[in-house]
């Protein structure tokens, strides 16, 4: 059966999360337009709400009204490390006492990278892995090179240093996604975006957020599944609507495109600071590639999905410099090359990446190891045979995109 139709998959995640969190922070109303309401942004929801923001949820909008000092709590970030990492940035500058705490598989995931720079603005933060303790003190601005480029971290720093004495600057030698100081100015932050000696430099001065309006176009990591199905299951042609087109969010798209995949983008526009169309992709014959360094940022999250993707393509491809991916919702080596060696991929996993060789697909049992990202890949792979494939635990998916195999086997029909 072959992939066929028009969607416009979930909204973004990174971008809701940001939404919710600088509405919290804004004197007076944030109104957050189309937002995703998987598992992972009700987490950031009702962490706001134990913050004290009251947040009314209407129909393809929350309004949410912002606070001036967030309550002492406890807060549950579930499987979120993008909710974890955020609020260690933003609550380690304001009076209070927090404990952030998360699931089985959040509470295993290194907060060091984050609590490290923010230790050098003078929060007091205990712990490097969840439960973390949270003491609100007031901060001093630092001048910060990232190590490795991770959004998460440019924006914790950047979040801690708009109740930080002096101008927080931080400096990007790759870059990483870039929502957080796109979405800021919005709220009435005051920052600077330069390129200094091959870096790119982002500089925040202490600030007061004013609520605003945030429309959020669909994410790309969703619309990806959708993508990397149209190419490599045979007579399909599927577009994805309102998708946003962020650069460093569409490193997979580019993949696709370098492979030799059909691709159309059309009814390009600017919706707030973020760009968006609509990509439309079809079946095609694609060569192997290589994904490596300064690649990889853009699509850390597509990996395990291009993995699928280039087991179909006509020749072999190769990640590395991907050891990010062993530290993600489960190790994505070791589980995506267990997972699709159950199924006949010819993959081998690296210490930081793997090497996916062309293969034919057969039926297996497979697990998500409870990742929402792998579980979306693994019912790709389902279409790519017809045995049949048990996939345990593949409500996953809900984390990020809570109808997935709806819209899946909604536009699996030929085409008419």
């Amino acid at each position: 059966m072959s992939l066929n139709g028009s969607i416009r998959v979930p909204s973004d995640k990174s971008i809701t999360h940001r939404a919710l969190l600088f509405g919290m922070m804004s004197s007076g109303t944030t109104y957050v337009k189309n937002p995703l309401l998987g598992a992972d942004c009700r987490s950031t929801l009702e962490v706001i709400r134990r913050l004290g923001a009251e947040v009314v949820e209407q129909d393809d909008e929350l309004i949410i009204k912002g606070i001036e000092t967030p309550h002492s709590a406890t807060l549950d970030c579930g499987n979120s490390g993008t909710t974890m990492r955020l609020l260690i940035g933003i609550l380690s500058g304001y009076t209070g006492s927090f404990e952030l705490i998360g699931d089985a598989s959040l509470s295993k995931r290194p907060m060091r990278r984050v609590t490290s720079p923010l230790r050098e603005m003078g929060a007091h933060v205990n712990g490097e892995v969840a439960p973390l303790v949270i003491e609100g003190t007031s901060l001093k601005a630092i001048d910060y090179t990232l190590p490795i480029a991770s959004a998460q971290v440019k924006s914790a720093i950047l979040l801690a240093g708009l109740r930080a004495s002096g101008t927080t600057i931080v400096r990007e030698p790759v870059l990483s996604r870039d929502h957080t100081e796109r979405m800021l100015p919005l709220f009435g932050a005051e920052l600077s975006i330069s390129e200094e000696e091959g870096q790119r430099v982002i500089r925040v001065e202490p600030s007061r957020l004013t609520g605003t309006t945030v429309d959020v176009p669909a994410d790309p990591s969703s619309a990806a599944f959708f993508w990397a199905g149209a190419a490599i299951i045979p007579d399909s042609l599927v577009t994805t609507t309102d998708v946003c087109l962020n650069e460093t969010r569409i490193g997979f798209l580019r993949t696709l495109e370098r492979m030799g995949a059909l691709i159309t983008i059309s009814n390009e526009r600017s919706v707030g600071k973020e760009r968006i169309g609509d990509v439309t992709v079809r079946t095609s014959e694609l060569s192997g590639t290589v994904i490596e360094g300064e690649m990889i940022p853009s699509q850390i999250d597509e990996l395990p999905l291009f993995a699928l993707v280039a087991s179909q393509a006509l020749t072999p491809s190769v990640v590395k410099d991907a050891a990010e991916l062993r530290v993600k919702e489960t190790d994505r080596i070791d589980s995506v090359v267990t997972e699709l060696q159950k199924l006949g991929v010819d993959i081998v996993g690296t210490a930081d990446g793997f090497i996916v060789k062309p293969s034919r697909l057969h039926g297996g049992d497979v697990t998500t190891y409870g990742d929402h990202r792998l579980s979306m890949m693994l019912q790709i792979a389902e279409l790519m045979t017809d045995d049949v494939v048990h996939i345990e635990d593949m409500e996953a998916s809900e984390v990020s995109y809570p109808r997935f195999r709806l819209d899946l086997q909604r536009i699996q029909r030929k085409i008419e």
